[in-house]
C-alpha cells in the first residue's frame, strides 16, 4: 500500500484528502469521487452561491413554507438538534449577526445598539419551524437566514469518508482547512493517524497529539478572523445567545465520532466555555474536549475526558508529509 495525497479548494478552504491505495489508479479514482461530494455539497448547501438549495429556502423561508429535498431537511434537523442541545449555543441563523459585526465582509466593525437589535431580531433557532412529514421549512421572522458553515464543511468530511469507504479506501484522513479533520481507518501498522492540536499563538506548535482512528477532531479559534478597537480584540465566532462576540477562550477542539458533530461542538464549546462546555461534554459519550483560555502560559489548559497528555513546553510540529497532521 502506498500513501497519496491531493488538495483542492472547496467551501471557503482547503481541504485535503490522505489515502492509502495499492496504485496511483485507485487513488485518483478515489480522489475524484471524494472532491466531486465535496464540490455537490458546495453547491448544495453555500449560502453565498444563489442557485443552491439553502439560498433558495432562504430567500423564501420567509414569506411562505418552504419544501426541501431529504438531504438538506435532514442537515437543519441535525443542526437544530445541536442548537437545542447547547441552549442556543450554537446557531445557523446567526447569519445577521455576522453582517451587523462585519465579518462576512472580512473585516469586523463595531455595530450600534439598534444596529444589534435588528441582527438580533432575525436570529435565532427557535425561529426556525421544521415539518418532517412534508420536509417543510419555514421561518417565523422575516429576513433569517441560515448558514451552514459551522457544521456544513464536517457533513461534506463525513460524505468524503463514506465515498472512500465505498470506494475500497480502508485508511484515509479527510482535511476541511486544519479545522475539522476525519480519520478513516489507520496507516498500515499503526494505531491511528497522528494530528496534532496546536499551540493557537504559535500554531506551527503542537500542545497534544492524538492517534485518530474512525474519529473526528475539530477546533475553533479567533485567531484569524478578528479586529481590534480601543484595545481590545472582537473575534469571529459570536455567541447566538447575546450577539456579542465570545471572549473568554482562545480556542477549543473537541473530539467526536463524526466531523459533523465535532464542527458543530467545538463552535459551541468555544462560546460555553470550560464550566458549561465541560457539561455538555459529559453529557455525551465518547466526546473529549481541550480549551486554551489565556496567552501566558500552557498552565491555562483545561481538558475534559482529554485522553491525550498535554505538553509541558512548545514543541514544534514534525514536518514529515503523511504522518504528522494539523488539527
Amino acid at each position: 500500500m502506498k500513501l497519496f495525497e491531493q488538495t483542492r479548494n472547496a467551501m471557503g478552504t482547503v481541504f485535503r484528502i490522505c489515502l492509502f491505495a495499492e496504485d496511483q489508479t485507485h487513488a485518483l479514482a478515489s480522489y475524484e469521487a471524494a472532491f466531486e461530494e465535496i464540490e455537490r455539497l458546495e453547491e448544495t448547501l453555500s449560502m453565498f452561491r444563489p442557485t443552491s438549495e439553502i439560498s433558495r429556502i432562504n430567500r423564501l423561508a420567509g414569506q411562505r413554507p418552504v419544501t426541501t429535498d431529504g438531504e438538506v431537511f435532514g442537515l437543519l434537523e441535525k443542526a437544530l438538534s445541536y442548537s437545542r442541545m447547547t441552549h442556543g449555543a450554537f446557531d445557523v441563523t446567526v447569519g445577521p449577526l455576522m453582517r451587523a459585526w462585519g465579518f462576512f465582509r472580512a473585516q469586523g466593525r463595531l455595530p450600534d445598539g439598534d444596529e444589534l437589535a435588528a441582527a438580533r431580531s432575525k436570529t435565532g433557532y427557535e425561529k426556525v419551524q421544521l415539518d418532517p412529514p412534508s420536509r417543510i421549512v419555514r421561518f417565523t421572522a422575516p429576513e433569517m437566514e441560515i448558514d451552514l458553515g459551522a457544521i456544513g464543511k464536517g457533513y461534506a468530511v463525513d460524505c468524503a469518508i463514506s465515498v472512500l469507504s465505498e470506494a475500497g479506501i480502508a485508511a484515509a484522513l479527510v482535511d476541511a482547512g486544519s479545522s475539522t479533520i476525519s480519520a478513516l481507518g489507520a496507516p498500515p501498522g499503526s494505531s491511528g493517524w497522528r494530528v496534532h492540536v496546536p499551540d493557537p499563538l504559535q500554531r506551527s506548535k503542537s500542545l497534544s497529539t492524538l492517534a485518530l482512528r474512525d474519529r473526528s477532531i475539530s477546533t475553533s479559534g479567533n485567531y484569524e478572523r478578528f479586529f481590534e478597537l480601543n484595545g481590545k480584540t472582537y473575534g469571529h465566532i459570536l455567541d447566538p445567545r447575546t450577539g456579542t462576540p465570545a471572549h473568554g477562550v482562545l480556542q477549543a477542539s473537541l473530539v467526536a465520532a463524526n466531523a459533523t458533530m465535532s464542527d458543530a461542538l467545538s463552535s459551541a464549546a468555544f462560546v460555553l466555555g470550560t464550566e458549561a462546555g465541560a457539561e455538555l461534554v459529559e453529557e455525551l459519550n465518547g466526546v473529549e474536549a481541550m480549551w486554551v483560555l489565556s496567552e501566558e502560559s500552557l498552565r491555562n489548559v483545561v481538558t475534559c475526558n482529554w485522553s491525550r497528555d498535554i505538553v509541558k513546553e512548545r514543541i514544534p510540529l514534525e514536518p514529515s508529509l503523511g504522518r504528522t497532521y494539523r488539527a
